[in-house]
């Protein structure tokens, strides 16, 4: 969960924001939540066209991998 930082009152207290374990927390949810966001709009999968699990399942595979695959160059020129 995120820590609201606006001017409303946060769920969210000190106690938990203080520990470097939730800001390392959160740059991994940005980016899980990134892939997310990328399959539901540009592969098509906010709102699926197929019935069944099975199928279901494999089209949310194969998004994934495409996506995998988009990510890939900038992944191999990643600095050393």
């Amino acid at each position: 969960m995120a820590q609201n930082t606006n001017a409303r009152r946060s769920s969210i207290d000190g106690r938990t924001t203080r520990h470097s374990g939730y800001a390392v927390s959160q740059r991994i949810r940005k980016r899980i939540e990134e892939a997310f966001g990328w399959i539901k709009t540009v592969a098509g999968q906010e709102k699926t066209k197929l019935r069944g699990r099975d199928r279901v399942g494999w089209a949310f595979t194969f998004a994934a991998a495409a996506y995998n695959l988009v990510r890939l160059p900038k992944l191999i020129a990643a600095p050393e």
